[in-house]
C-alpha cells in the first residue's frame, strides 16, 4: 500500500512539473532580431500591438506592395499597428543587397520610413527564431512561400492569419483583421 501511494504521489509531482513547464508558451514578443541598422530590437517593445510581419525584397515583381506597406502604416500606426519588413534574399536571390542599401533602395523609391530588420532567412533549418516559431505554432501556412508573405500577430502575441504574396497589404482582409485586432469600429 505504501509503494502504491508512493508511486502516486511521484506520478502527481511530475505531472504537476509539466502542466507548470508547459504553461509557458512562446509569443511573438519574446523574440529579438537585429534592425536594418544592426541595433538590437526588441519585440517585448511591441507588447499590446497588432505586428504585420512581412519578409520583403527589392528585385521581386511584388516589391511595389512597399507603397502599400508604407500607406498602412501610415494609416494605423497611431492606432497600434506595427509594420516590420524582413529581408530575405531567399526567393530567386531578389534581395542581394546590404543592410544599407536595402534602406537606401526603400527610402529612396517607396518613402518606407516603418521598421525593418537585419536581412535574415526566413524559411529552411537556418530561419531566424522568429519564422521557425511561427511554423510551430501556425504550421506551413506561416512558412513564406515566396516574397512579400504578411504574418498578423495579434496583440497577445499569437498568430491571428497569414496572407500570401498575391494579398495586397491594403486589401480588405488584412485592413478587416488589422481593425479587428486593434479595435476599430
Amino acid at each position: 500500500m505504501k509503494k502504491i501511494l508512493l508511486s502516486l504521489i511521484i506520478i502527481s509531482m511530475f505531472s504537476f512539473m509539466n502542466k507548470s513547464f508547459a504553461q509557458y508558451e512562446k509569443i511573438f514578443f519574446d523574440f529579438n532580431i537585429k534592425s536594418i541598422d544592426g541595433n538590437n530590437l526588441e519585440l517585448s517593445n511591441y507588447k499590446n500591438k497588432a505586428i504585420l510581419l512581412v519578409n520583403v525584397a527589392s528585385n521581386c515583381g511584388f516589391t511595389k506592395q512597399y507603397s502599400d506597406l508604407q500607406q498602412l502604416w501610415e494609416k494605423y500606426e497611431d492606432k497600434g499597428l506595427i509594420v516590420l519588413g524582413v529581408p530575405s534574399n531567399q526567393f530567386g536571390g531578389q534581395e542581394p543587397g546590404s543592410n544599407q542599401e536595402i534602406k537606401k533602395f526603400c527610402e529612396v523609391n517607396f518613402n518606407v520610413n516603418f521598421p525593418m530588420t537585419d536581412k535574415v532567412d526566413v524559411k529552411g533549418t537556418l530561419a531566424h527564431p522568429i519564422f521557425l516559431w511561427a511554423k510551430e505554432n501556425y504550421g506551413s501556412s506561416a512558412i513564406p512561400k515566396w516574397n512579400f508573405h504578411k504574418i498578423l500577430i495579434n496583440k497577445d502575441g499569437k498568430i491571428q492569419d497569414t496572407y500570401s504574396s498575391l494579398t495586397k497589404p491594403t486589401s480588405k482582409k488584412i485592413t478587416d483583421e488589422i481593425e479587428k485586432i486593434l479595435n476599430i469600429e
